[in-house]
C-alpha cells in the first residue's frame, strides 16, 4: 500500500510539474489593471469590509497578493513613467524639481522621452499585439501638432482608445476647478484688476478728473488683454483642451461626454480581447476610475456605503469583473497573466465639504503626493495565472509597481535593455515560491525629484528599516494631510528636514507611528550609516537628463493643442448619438 501511495504522490507531484513547466514554456497573454488614485484600504481583500470589490478579491483568492507593493511616485505622470519602463522616474527626466509634478496640458511639449523603451516596445518584438486602454498622461506632441513623440503608439502600443491626459474636475460641468486653481484664480484677478483700472482712467480722463495720456491708457488695455486671454485661452476651455478621447491618433469626442465614458472604455478592453484571442497580447488597462470628478454611471450611484467614491470603486470592480468574464468566455483565462494595482495611495485632501472624494490608506500614514510616508506609496498589487502561481496567498515583502517591467518582459521571452539601469526585478520566483526573499534591498523614495526617504530589507533579520530625510508639514498641525493646498509639496516652507533621520521599522510599526531614536534602537546609527552610503551609491547611478516637468514643459503652447476641427474651434462626437449603457 505504502509503495503504491508514493508512486502516486511521485505522478501527481511529476504531472504538476509538467504541467507548470508546460505552462511557463507557453508565453501567456498578459493582462494589466491599473486603477487611479486607489487606496489600498479600498478593497476587500486589503482588509475593507464596507467597499464591495467582490471581482478584485476574486483576482487575490485566485492568485497571489502583495502587502508591500510600492509605488515609484506618489502622483500619476511620474509613477506611470515608472511602471511603464521599469525605471526610477528622476532616470527618465519625469520627475520634477519644480511644484509642477505632473503633465498639466495636452499641449504640452513634456512627456515620457521617445528615447525609453517601454515593456510594451519589447513584447511588440516578440510577436505580442500591444493595446492601451484608458488613461495615458504621458504627453503627446513635442515640437509641432500630429507629430505624437510621446503617444502610446510611439512608444510600443499597437492600438489606444482613451485619454492622452486625465479626468480632472474640469471635466465635468458644475464642478470647482482642479486644473492650477490657484494660478487661474490669479490671473482672473489681475484681469479684473486691471481692468477695473483702465475704466478707471478713462472715466477720469474724459471727465477732466485724472492727467493721463490715452497711450498709458492703451497700455493697461494691453496687459490687461494679455492677462485675459491667458486666462480664458488656457484655463477657460480646459474641457475643450484636455477632456478628449482618441482613438491611436484621431480623436473621438472634444470635449469627452463623461456619461459614457466608462462604458465606451469597458467595450473597447473586451472588443481588444475578442479580436486578439488568437495570438498573443498584452493588454493595459488603465483606469479612469477612481480620480476626481469620479463621475459614476446611475447604474451605481447612491449604492456604496462611501457616497461617490465608493460608488466609484464598485462600478470600477464590476468593470473589472466584465473584463475577466470575456477571458474566461474566450477559454483566455488560464493561458493569462493578470495583474491589479493602483498608481499610488489615495488623495486625503480630495472633499467636497464634509464629503470624502479620495481614497482610503488604512493604517498607513499619509496619501497622494507623499513621496516618503507609505500611504502615499504603497498600493494594491494582486496576481493571477491559475495553474502557475499559487493561489490563496499573500507575499509580505517589499516590491515594486517598477518590477512588473522585468517580469512581463521574461514571460514574454524577451531580452532586458542592456544600456540602461533597469530598477525593477523579476517577481516570477518570489510569486511561485521558489525564493522566499524579494532581490530588492533598497528602495528610494522620492516626491518630484527630491529623495523623501529610503527603506532598507534587512533579508537576514526580517527588519524592513526605513529612513525619511524629508516630510511634509501637515495643515493643520497633525490633521495626516496638507488640506487646503490641494496636495502636499516636495520642497520649500512646506516640508520639515530631518538630521539624523527619521528612521521606522515597518517590521514592527508599519504605520509609522513612533520614530526610533539612538536611545530606543541600538543599530539606530548602523542602520543610518548603511542607509547613508546606499543612497550615496544610487546618487552615482543617475545621469543628468532633460526635465520633462520644467515649467517650459509643461506650459500649454497653442501649436501643440490636439484639435479635432480647425483651431480654435475644436469640437467633434465620432462616437455618434446613440446610448452607451452600462
Amino acid at each position: 500500500f505504502r509503495r503504491h501511495l508514493m508512486l502516486a504522490l511521485t505522478s501527481c507531484l511529476f504531472l504538476s510539474t509538467f504541467y507548470v513547466s508546460a505552462a511557463m514554456d507557453s508565453k501567456p497573454n498578459i493582462l494589466l489593471f491599473v486603477a487611479d488614485d486607489l487606496g489600498i484600504g479600498d478593497i476587500g481583500c486589503y482588509g475593507n469590509n464596507t467597499i464591495r470589490t467582490p471581482n478584485i478579491d476574486r483576482l487575490a483568492r485566485e492568485g497571489v497578493k502583495l502587502t508591500q507593493h510600492i509605488a515609484a511616485a506618489p502622483l500619476c505622470t511620474p509613477s506611470r513613467a515608472a511602471f511603464l519602463t521599469g525605471r526610477y522616474p528622476i532616470r527618465s527626466g519625469m520627475a520634477s524639481s519644480n511644484r509642477y509634478r505632473a503633465l498639466q496640458w495636452n499641449a504640452g511639449s513634456g512627456g515620457l522621452p521617445a528615447n525609453e523603451t517601454t515593456f510594451a516596445r519589447l513584447l511588440q518584438k516578440q510577436g505580442y499585439t500591444t493595446g492601451l486602454i484608458g488613461k495615458w498622461h504621458q504627453g503627446v506632441n513635442c515640437e509641432s501638432f500630429g507629430d505624437h513623440c510621446h503617444h502610446p503608439l510611439n512608444h510600443g502600443f499597437d492600438y489606444f482608445y482613451g485619454m492622452p491626459f486625465t479626468l480632472l474636475n474640469n471635466c465635468q460641468e458644475n464642478k470647482p476647478p482642479e486644473l492650477d486653481a490657484a494660478l487661474q484664480a490669479k490671473l482672473w484677478l489681475y484681469s479684473q484688476i486691471i481692468a477695473l483700472a483702465v475704466l478707471t482712467l478713462t472715466a477720469g480722463r474724459l471727465t477732466g478728473l485724472i492727467s493721463v495720456c490715452w497711450k498709458t491708457i492703451g497700455y493697461f488695455t494691453l496687459v490687461g488683454c494679455i492677462f485675459f486671454i491667458s486666462w480664458y485661452s488656457s484655463y477657460g476651455f480646459v474641457q475643450y483642451w484636455n477632456c478628449i478621447l482618441m482613438r491611436n491618433h484621431d480623436i473621438t469626442e472634444q470635449p469627452m461626454r463623461l456619461e459614457r465614458t466608462a462604458s465606451l472604455m469597458l467595450k473597447e478592453a473586451m472588443s481588444f480581447i475578442e479580436r486578439n484571442r488568437h495570438r498573443k497580447f498584452l493588454l493595459f488597462v488603465s483606469f479612469l476610475h477612481v480620480h476626481t470628478p469620479l463621475f459614476t454611471t446611475a447604474r451605481f450611484l447612491k449604492k456604496s456605503r462611501h457616497g461617490l467614491y465608493g460608488d466609484n470603486v464598485e462600478e470600477m470592480d464590476w468593470m473589472v469583473g466584465k473584463i475577466l468574464d470575456a477571458l474566461d468566455k474566450e477559454g483566455l483565462k488560464n493561458n493569462t497573466f493578470t495583474y491589479f494595482a493602483s498608481d499610488h495611495g489615495g488623495q486625503l485632501e480630495a472633499q467636497d465639504g464634509s464629503a470624502q472624494l479620495g481614497g482610503w490608506n488604512g493604517i498607513y500614514k499619509g496619501g497622494k503626493g507623499m513621496g516618503g510616508w507609505e500611504g502615499g506609496i504603497r498600493v494594491p498589487g494582486i496576481f493571477r495565472w491559475p495553474g502557475v502561481l499559487p493561489a490563496d496567498i499573500a507575499i509580505d515583502e517589499p516590491t515594486s509597481l517598477m518590477d512588473i517591467y522585468p517580469t512581463i518582459v521574461h514571460l514574454a521571452g524577451g531580452t532586458l535593455p542592456q544600456d540602461r539601469v533597469i530598477d525593477g526585478r523579476n517577481l516570477m520566483p518570489l510569486l511561485q515560491g521558489s525564493v522566499q526573499h524579494s532581490e530588492h534591498e533598497f528602495l528610494f523614495h522620492y516626491c518630484g525629484s527630491y529623495l523623501h526617504a529610503v527603506r532598507w530589507h534587512q533579508k537576514d533579520s526580517g527588519a524592513i528599516w526605513k529612513a525619511h530625510y524629508v516630510t511634509p508639514v501637515f495643515r493643520p498641525p497633525g490633521a495626516g494631510a496638507c488640506y487646503g493646498k490641494g496636495i502636499c509639496p516636495c520642497f520649500g516652507e512646506g516640508v520639515t528636514h530631518h538630521d539624523p533621520p527619521l528612521l521606522f521599522d515597518l517590521s514592527r510599526d508599519p504605520a509609522e507611528a513612533k520614530p526610533l531614536t539612538a536611545e530606543t534602537e541600538p543599530l539606530f546609527d548602523i542602520v543610518i550609516k548603511k542607509i547613508g552610503r546606499a543612497t550615496e551609491e544610487h546618487r552615482r547611478t543617475l545621469t543628468p537628463v532633460p526635465e520633462q516637468l520644467s515649467f517650459y514643459n509643461i506650459i500649454w503652447k497653442p501649436w501643440l493643442q490636439p484639435c479635432c476641427g480647425t483651431f480654435p474651434v475644436c469640437w467633434c462626437d465620432k462616437e455618434g448619438d446613440s446610448t452607451h449603457s452600462l
